[in-house]
């Protein structure tokens, strides 16, 4: 299984991602990452690559190979989307982090675009304003954890009770209640999708 996973700095991309492949190599899998990181610490694009298997030989997904689409911001999720194979599925948050340049009228987020450009191009796609619904948790810090219970509802290869509590080891236990809330908004509002 291959995945991924794309945002900008500071969503938490990079967290779920080490969390995805931890909670497989616990599962009894083998798993090879990879990350990119843009220059900018907050807000610069981040890819990760996460594949689960056996007899992996590297940590790259070739194009058009990714069996999961996870993109935390829309126009990385569109960015990203060459990874994707033609039966892949993909769960993007409809949260824009817009740049700079459209808050000085420069140049424009095309949200309306990039989000029909998806519809036309995966037929396994979900929408989730991960933000919106961090807050509802308590806390818009918490996108990952949303994020993560809702590729659970998708994948179900991946053990959700061992992803939670791998998350949850890795935050400090002031907010783990909040996550824990995210991550079950994250999983009812994909298994509601799905239906």
């Amino acid at each position: 299984m291959d995945i991924i996973m794309c945002g900008v700095g500071g969503q938490g991309t990079v967290l779920a991602s080490r969390v995805i492949g931890e909670t497989a190599i616990k599962q009894g899998y083998e798993v090879r990452t990879s990350e990119i990181i843009g220059m900018a610490q907050r807000e610069g694009p981040v890819v990760s690559q996460v594949r689960i298997g056996t007899e992996l030989h590297g940590p790259l997904i070739p194009d058009a190979a990714a069996d999961y689409l996870v993109g935390f911001e829309l126009a990385e999720a569109v960015r990203n989307l060459d990874k994707l194979n033609g039966k892949g599925r993909a769960l993007v948050n409809t949260h824009m982090v817009v740049p700079p340049t459209v808050y000085l009228g420069i140049s424009q987020y095309p949200d309306k675009q990039l989000t029909d450009f998806l519809k036309e191009q995966i037929s396994g796609l979900v929408l989730i304003n991960a933000n919106e619904l961090a807050a509802q948790a308590g806390s818009t810090k918490a996108i990952s954890a949303v994020m993560l219970g809702a590729f659970v509802a998708l994948c179900p290869d991946i053990d959700g009770t061992g992803l939670l509590e791998e998350l949850l080891t890795r935050l400090p236990q002031r907010v783990q209640e909040i996550n824990t809330r995210a991550f079950k908004l994250g999983k009812d509002f994909v298994e509601g999708e799905t239906r």
